[in-house]
């Protein structure tokens, strides 16, 4: 199917998701909505992946595109259309559906624990991933879970780290899908840059990217298990 994928900064692709989504002969849209270009249709895909990026979903003033955005996001996953979501595209999908996105207590960063909930264990593609395991966070802002939406995953620092709305659209937190090449990407990004130092003082970010490097290959395998169980369960799902 054709897949739409909403990018919000060159060094934030779909790395190891998009891998597995073209692997399996689905053709990826990207649009880079920060450098303007225009949403689509979204009734012209099959489904929509939304990454990262280091702007607020609540920063329509400064990110006028971004209110456009969240409507498209909003309109396509209430008529039922499949949504993966990753850091900000988690969310533009809590946002997107009503709920408070917005600055967290302290920014969470390195590689660190994530808990599947009790409903994510009999979750058809949270249950895949097993009930504690390790990814890269790199945030500093979370979000409340929309209304109707079934928490999945959660962290010591921050509860809401994925959720489900209906039975198509997902979202995380956290990071499985980038490899140490992007993550040293993203040490150059002003912002990603403070947030990480803010936590992890002077050397640290040098430490979390020797993190990544260490785990790349067991958070990698997660990352193609968990988009391979969100993309297997959208096809059953429409075949049913």
């Amino acid at each position: 199917m054709d897949i739409l994928v909403l990018q919000h900064i060159a060094c934030e692709p779909p790395a190891e998701y998009g891998t597995v989504l073209t692997s399996r002969g689905h053709i990826l849209h990207t649009v880079e909505v920060d450098e303007g270009e225009p949403l689509p249709d979204w009734r012209d895909f099959g489904a929509i992946v939304a990454m990262g990026g280091p702007m607020g979903a609540y920063e329509d003033d400064a990110y006028p595109w971004l209110v456009a955005e969240k409507q498209l996001i909003g309109d396509a996953v209430r008529a039922g259309l499949p949504y993966f979501g990753a850091c900000l595209g988690v969310q533009l999908l809590a946002a997107a559906l009503g709920a408070r996105v917005y600055p967290g207590a302290a920014p969470e960063v390195g590689i660190l624990d994530v808990m599947r909930t009790e409903d994510g264990g009999s979750d058809p593609v949270a249950s895949i991933l097993p009930e504690r395991f390790k990814t890269l966070q790199w945030h500093g802002d979370t979000f409340d879970l929309p209304d109707g939406a079934v928490s999945l995953f959660s962290s010591p620092a921050y509860p809401n780290q994925g959720f489900r709305f209906g039975e198509v659209a997902y979202g995380v937190q956290f990071h499985l899908e980038v490899d140490a090449a992007l993550a040293d990407e993203w040490s150059r990004v002003p912002a990603y840059k403070t947030a990480a130092e803010d936590v992890l003082g002077p050397g640290g970010l040098d430490a979390l990217l020797g993190g990544v490097r260490g785990h790349a290959d067991r958070m990698l395998p997660h990352a193609r298990t968990l988009i391979d169980a969100w993309l297997d369960h959208v096809l059953e799902y429409g075949r049913s």
